[in-house]
């Protein structure tokens, strides 16, 4: 059974990189969140790979250990639109990303993983592997991807990748997410792990968004009408303004922690508490200004 006790933020992560350490994987910085290359914002820690995978030149932007935030709009959803548990809009990808010379260090990292997992609680024999040993092409690059669970819990995948024209260039990457990593501990409430006292505050999607907003703005990615800004925008959109009219101030606190937890901000949360407001704002604003006269 998975251990009851929830370790804080900062506790999981230090015992993830410890447990990497163990096994030779140093801790890298995160890339920036404002990518700018093939997607607006960072959407994995594998982008830290692209020069050696898309390019086919033997350097990366990062390699290690990773734990990265990420922004996505792929989480999957129920019938009313709402995110079902175990996924959010954005989270910490947990990473190994590093070139590799042979498919037996493929298998390495895979024992390497099965390590870190013991160290924070799982017993390797409730850890399994599935999926096909199907070769995937997406433009420069070519991959087999399998996932990996605890119990019946999907908690991500390990993926053999090389540059289609240099098959020689080959990388590994490993990948999960801090939240979800921690909700298979101990299969509690999803939003209470998630929102903490603040899970009944609002809908979930309005936190979620929130949660979001905060990640963006505080990396200094203000809203805007294209680009990086354009997803801020969309983000501040998702907000129900009926559940903020009394501030975000409350919720932008907690997410700033969480998010200073894993990487600086260079926003404090004042600054995003504000933005965010003056965002959703202007959003009613523009959508009173639409309104039809009756």
């Amino acid at each position: 059974m998975p251990p009851r006790r929830s370790p804080s933020w900062d506790e999981l992560l230090s015992t993830l990189g410890e447990a990497f350490a163990d096994r030779g994987v140093p801790r890298d910085g995160c890339i920036p969140l404002r990518w700018g290359r093939e997607t607006e914002l960072a959407i994995s820690a594998v982008q830290a790979l692209d020069p050696l995978l898309k390019d086919g030149r033997p350097v990366t932007y990062r390699s290690g250990f990773i734990p990265q935030p990420v922004v996505r709009f792929t989480g999957e959803r129920d019938g009313r639109g709402e995110l079902l548990d175990g996924y959010l809009t954005s989270f910490v990808n947990v990473s190994r990303v590093q070139p590799i010379h042979s498919i037996d260090e493929y298998a390495t990292v895979l024992d390497d993983w099965l390590y870190v997992l013991s160290r924070l609680g799982f017993h390797a024999r409730h850890v399994s592997l599935y999926g096909q040993l199907k070769v995937w092409h997406r433009r420069q690059v070519a991959g087999v991807t399998l996932m990996f669970r605890h119990l019946d819990l999907t908690l991500g995948d390990i993926v053999l990748l090389w540059n289609i024209e240099n098959p020689q260039r080959m990388a590994v990457d490993l990948g999960t997410g801090l939240e979800r990593l921690a909700w298979a501990r101990t299969l509690g409430n999803w939003r209470e792990l998630i929102f903490g006292p603040l899970a009944g505050a609002a809908p979930a999607s309005t936190l979620d968004s929130l949660r979001t907003a905060t990640l963006l703005i505080g990396n200094g990615i203000m809203p805007a009408a294209r680009g990086a800004g354009g997803v801020t925008r969309r983000v501040l959109g998702m907000v129900a303004p009926e559940w903020v009219r009394l501030g975000v101030s409350n919720v932008v606190r907690s997410a700033h922690h969480y998010w200073s937890t894993v990487t600086p901000l260079i926003a404090p949360w004042p600054v995003v508490v504000s933005s965010i407001e003056h965002g959703i704002n202007d959003l009613m604003q523009r959508g009173s200004a639409r309104q039809p006269e009756t």
